[in-house]
């Protein structure tokens, strides 16, 4: 149970956050331009919603669709009294978000934001972090709703006592371990800054080898290959480009909608953006078993159009869970590891981490993730296809401070390694 100090601030929150939120045709957003080739602010800033055409040899046909452009790296950085141990998180509403507050880093802000390109109030404890640059960890976003998006993770140890606001609060780790097993109450940011600053474990032996995970990678890299090329939103064949917004023909992957937005615990108090429009219920699945008594998570290539590298994806990743099996994009391993293994009872197979949250809400509108780990008995055996290998604990730590673990995978880990951060 969480303690009532807590739950007594969170509820006051909820009261104090007001925020309404319609659905606006892009053709009408105030301050946007949504033209035949691009959508983009007027400023120029923020970000843009182009189209992208994808030529791939692996992983499903060519395809194409409207893809986000933010060039500029934003800043997710969370404050750690070194005294007592308590991360410093606030509570913060998103658009897109279905409880819309939810536990944000102490600073959640792109660089339009922080340079206040919208006028409105500061950011408060910006200066801590950006004293503090060296230490920045710059990690990949969503590589198929971002074209080439970064930002900056930091936690930033502090042994003083700081002036904080109403709309912030202190947590022990343990409360945070609470807390990640909520339904929509952590912020994907905030277990995104976490999932970078993991502890590695004292004993960790690797199935594979650092130097045959790389020659590993680097043979995948020679073999699949990805082309991305910008064209304007107007010659997007699998969409609809209407004056209101744009729609997949079958109904699939996503929507670009626009959004009016009202608030009064913001920066500002109202702006229109256009956002992403989630379809279904997505899944992120990582499988772990035991390998020299180590843990290791089954991790499969990938390569995304919005990353102009390769990387390591969970076991597992779809936009549409409830209706998998006639997902032509999923292989028949997938399918099946799916059926047999994360949707089956089974007393061979413990459940680490199930849980469902949001996606990133300023930029994702309704877009919830189902985010599962198991693990299996030791003798649980079977074959895993080319484009799969396991990693170790420090393995994976280590691949993800070098930016090659993405984004979905990268969170699920900071879910199941909640207690060992920094």
């Amino acid at each position: 149970m969480l303690n009532k100090k807590f739950l007594n601030w969170f509820n006051s929150q909820r009261k104090k956050h007001k925020i309404n939120i319609k659905i606006k045709g892009l053709n009408k957003l105030k301050k946007w331009r949504f033209n035949n080739e691009v959508i983009f602010h007027e400023t120029k800033k923020f970000f843009k919603i182009i189209a992208i055409d994808v030529k791939s040899n692996f992983g499903g046909k060519n395809w194409d669709q409207p893809i986000i452009v933010q060039n500029e790296q934003g800043i997710l950085g969370i404050i750690k009294n070194k005294v007592n141990n308590k991360y410093l998180l606030q509570a913060k509403v998103e658009p897109g978000n279905k409880n819309k507050l939810q536990l944000s880093p102490t600073v959640q802000a792109t660089k339009s934001n922080y340079n206040r390109v919208h006028g409105g109030k500061k950011i408060p404890f910006l200066k801590i972090f950006l004293k503090n640059k060296k230490n920045f960890i710059s990690q990949s976003e969503q590589g198929y709703r971002y074209l080439y998006k970064f930002n900056n993770n930091i936690i930033v140890e502090i042994n003083n006592k700081i002036k904080i606001y109403k709309n912030f609060y202190w947590f022990s780790k343990e409360e945070i371990l609470k807390l990640i097993k909520k339904r929509c109450v952590l912020n994907m940011d905030t277990i995104s800054v976490f999932s970078s600053f993991i502890s590695k474990s004292n004993n960790d032996n690797p199935l594979n080898s650092n130097f045959k995970i790389k020659n590993w990678i680097k043979n995948k890299d020679r073999t699949h290959k990805l082309k991305v090329k910008i064209k304007p939103l107007s010659q997007l064949k699998d969409w609809q480009v209407q004056k209101d917004k744009i729609i997949h023909k079958n109904n699939k992957h996503f929507s670009v909608i626009g959004l009016s937005i009202k608030t009064n615990e913001r920066e500002i108090k109202e702006w229109d953006q256009p956002v992403i429009q989630g379809k279904r219920l997505a899944f992120v699945g990582y499988i772990i078993k035991k390998f020299n008594n180590t843990n290791h998570y089954l991790c499969r290539y990938n390569k995304k159009p919005g990353l102009k590298f390769s990387t390591l994806s969970s076991t597992i990743n779809t936009s549409d869970i409830n209706n998998y099996k006639k997902n032509n994009l999923l292989s028949i391993f997938q399918k099946n590891i799916l059926k047999n293994i994360f949707f089956k009872r089974n007393k061979r197979i413990k459940k680490v981490f199930d849980n469902i949250l949001s996606d990133e809400g300023g930029r994702f509108y309704n877009c919830d993730i189902k985010y599962k780990a198991i693990e299996l008995e030791n003798n649980f055996k079977f074959k895993i296809p080319k484009n799969y290998i396991w990693i170790s604990q420090n393995q994976m730590i280590d691949l993800i401070r070098k930016k090659k673990i993405d984004i979905e995978a990268r969170l699920i880990f900071g879910c199941v390694n909640i207690n060992n951060i920094k």
